[in-house]
């Protein structure tokens, strides 16, 4: 009787404990998580996670481009996985219309045919440490916010260049909890990264913008790379005396396959999160950041998605800008409408409520926290000049390339003034050597009517006290005419032609880039730029310390309780288990997808469902050889409860004993506000399922060379 009571006990247990909220740090995990992870599946003792004196799972995950996505080492050659969208610029790069490699995928069967891509970068993390008390040691409450941030920043350069001594390695520090902790990282950076393979975008990229953010999925989302070094071992720009790098730690991968409950475990660099925003803030987020990022890009991917419709060559050229725009321009809409469903702004009101009542509880409390939230509502109380900045990010910075491509000829033109000849041909080289690749994936026509249509939009959007200078003249000049000022300005700007500016290039002068209208359009919009800031930052300063009030004090109400960071592109864990979810009334979607609905899915020459012959065939043909489950079918993609975001993309799913079972890729479209607030019913992670990897590796593409180059569970 005593054991059937202990198994209920430990039955109850698991149920209730299948995963934890949180981005934890993985030096932490030791005292913080462990004891829970083993209780749910884990096999791995917390130094077999990490450990700076032996090899461990830290030493196979690596951040990818800074941290823009993650990445695991699976092969003793330095062979990577990640997502095909976090590969898809280097993909598109190296397409064209003779060896299109979005359309048909790329294999390489040698090393000799890995394709370089200057300027990709692996990081792989050395060691981390709490340096809080050295970076806060002479730091008093009395001090104000801007000497506080001065001597932080003091203490912070003086720590960082006594860690790093003589060493070759990256050393920075990194705030956590709102200025509250500060850990320093210890990296090392490898420059050298070819791409390995690619399967065609019709699996890489399958559902297309159709079911991004969505489930169920059957995209096998993922991309090789290889990682490359000089031969003594150490990182080095590209060449071809380079040889694969040999990792402290690879990540076996097992074709066992998953059940429902099954431990799975993340490791990557998820980008950002905002777990510890108030009520006033998530409500900006929700009416200023995501109604702006949605207004202007809604505009540009129409103006793309036309172009790209046109041809082959429009579809490769703008592939790339497309992908990167149209993917938070879908999240912002979903992450408004998660917000709104939860509640959130409510739930985050009555944590501000208690908050209140613990810090009035003392009149030393009362002192230190009573006015902080206050503080918080009136640095959002002015919009304006928030309203501002975000539109200036959205269709003037970010939104047509020729204004961002114009800003680039600054340097150039403060050389100009020195008549240093030398200097000046360096600088005019300098922009002269990125003209191929710029305009390679460049419209004119295309980008002439997106700066109309985001024009049009800025001045209809943003208080006329933020309007650049040069929208005069499109009202005096042209009566209000955004589409014949563009055409006027793309018509004559050296920016607009490869031919144009290789001429000013061959005799640049200052006067000719002060009468061409891109760059004075550009500099007119730094000027009202230094406007918006500067009225900003009358705010900043009470913002900060209320930020790092509010935080602190929130950790101090909940002493006792382990509590995690919001994620800022250093190195993470999180742990859950497999399992579906209820999305709306009556409906329940189980955790895996298979082949078969990858195929009921496919449409033959759609954009978003199209589909190879050759999958169709194996599919027919039920080719699923060793990678099949024990159902009979091939799975394709599944659902896990691990907490993730933005920069996890292309993470490794590890099962309880360190072995790779999915590439992380996506989240759930009902828990888009995620970032803001973390919701364990409905949260998911969504993954391709190794097995579909190693089946399009192998069966589809016939690159057994890769497959018997990892280490496979079977």
């Amino acid at each position: 009787m005593k054991n059937i009571l202990l198994a209920l006990l430990v039955f109850a247990f698991f149920l209730t404990s299948k995963a934890d909220e949180g981005m934890w740090l993985p030096s932490l995990v030791g005292k913080l998580n462990i004891q829970k992870m083993n209780a749910i599946g884990c096999k791995l003792t917390a130094d077999q996670i990490y450990n700076i004196n032996t090899s461990s799972l830290k030493d196979a995950i690596v951040a990818l481009d800074r941290g823009s996505c993650s990445a695991e080492m699976v092969s003793a050659d330095g062979l990577l996985l990640t997502n095909h969208h976090c590969g898809f610029g280097e993909i598109q790069a190296h397409s064209s219309v003779e060896h299109d490699y979005l359309r048909d995928g790329f294999w390489a069967k040698n090393h000799g045919e890995e394709l370089p891509n200057p300027g990709k970068t692996v990081t792989f993390l050395v060691r981390m440490d709490d340096v809080t008390s050295q970076v806060l040691k002479n730091i008093t409450d009395d001090m104000s916010e801007k000497d506080r941030s001065s001597k932080i920043l003091a203490a912070i350069a003086k720590l960082e260049k006594q860690i790093k001594g003589d060493s070759p390695l990256e050393v920075r520090i990194r705030s956590m909890f709102e200025t509250n902790q500060y850990f320093v990282f210890v990296t090392q950076t490898f420059k050298d990264v070819r791409l390995v393979g690619t399967p065609p975008q019709s699996i890489g990229k399958f559902g297309g913008e159709t079911d991004n953010w969505m489930w169920p999925r059957h995209t096998g989302d993922f991309s090789m790379f290889r990682v490359y070094c000089a031969p003594d071992g150490k990182p080095a720009e590209y060449s071809k005396q380079n040889v694969p790098y040999h990792p402290k730690h690879f990540l076996p991968i097992s074709i066992k396959g998953l059940d429902r409950n099954d431990y799975t475990m993340v490791m990557g660099y998820p980008g950002r999160t905002n777990r510890y925003r108030t009520s006033t803030e998530v409500k900006y987020t929700m009416e200023v950041v995501n109604e702006a990022r949605v207004t202007a890009r809604e505009a540009k991917l129409g103006i793309v998605r036309s172009y790209m419709a046109t041809s082959q060559k429009a579809r490769i050229q703008y592939a790339s800008k497309f992908a990167r725009s149209s993917n938070y321009y879908k999240y912002s809409i979903g992450e408004n409408k998660g917000l709104t469903a939860l509640n959130t702004i409510g739930q985050k009101q009555a944590i501000e409520r208690d908050f209140l009542q613990w810090a009035n509880t003392t009149p030393e409390r009362k002192a230190k926290y009573g006015a902080v939230l206050d503080s918080i509502n009136e640095a959002f109380g002015s919009r304006d000049e928030k309203i501002a900045m975000e539109y200036v990010r959205e269709a003037l910075l970010s939104g047509a390339d020729i204004f961002g491509f114009a800003g680039k000829a600054n340097s150039l033109k403060e050389i100009l003034k020195s008549n240093d000849q030398e200097k000046i041909k360096n600088a005019a080289n300098g922009l002269k050597s990125s003209l191929n690749d710029y305009f390679k994936d460049y419209d004119a026509n295309t980008d002439q009517k997106i700066v109309a249509a985001l024009l049009k939009i800025y001045a209809q959007k943003v208080n006329p006290k933020y309007i650049p200078t040069f929208f005069k003249e499109i009202q005096s000049k042209y009566r209000g005419d955004y589409e014949a000022y563009s055409k006027k300005m793309f018509a004559k700007s050296i920016f607009a032609d490869k031919a144009r500016m290789e001429a000013f290039l061959a005799k640049p002068t200052s006067k000719a880039l002060e009468k061409d209208m891109a760059y004075v359009a550009m500099q007119s919009t730094f000027d009202a730029m230094n406007l918006i800031s500067h009225d900003l930052s009358s705010t900043i300063s009470r913002l900060d310390r209320a930020r790092r009030l509010f935080v602190g004090g929130i950790n101090e109400m909940n002493q006792g309780k382990s509590a995690y960071p919001d994620a800022n592109s250093t190195m993470r864990l999180t742990y859950g288990v497999v399992d579906g979810y209820a999305p709306h009334d009556a409906t329940y979607f189980d955790y895996f997808t298979t082949l078969k609905g990858y195929v009921e899915k496919g449409i033959p020459g759609d954009v978003d469902f199209d589909y190879p012959k050759r999958l169709l065939e194996l599919y027919n043909a039920k080719d699923f050889g060793s990678y099949a489950d024990k159902d009979g079918t091939l799975h394709t993609c599944f659902t896990s409860n691990n907490d993730i975001t933005g920069g996890n993309s292309g993470s490794p799913v590890m099962n309880g004993n360190g072995e790779l079972v999915g590439i992380a890729f996506d989240g759930n479209w009902e828990a888009m506000s995620g970032n803001i607030a973390y919701e364990p019913k409905l949260q998911k992670c969504i993954n391709v399922d190794i097995r579909f990897v190693l089946w399009t590796i192998d069966k589809y593409a016939g690159a057994t060379n890769l497959i018997q180059e990892m280490k496979i569970i079977r």
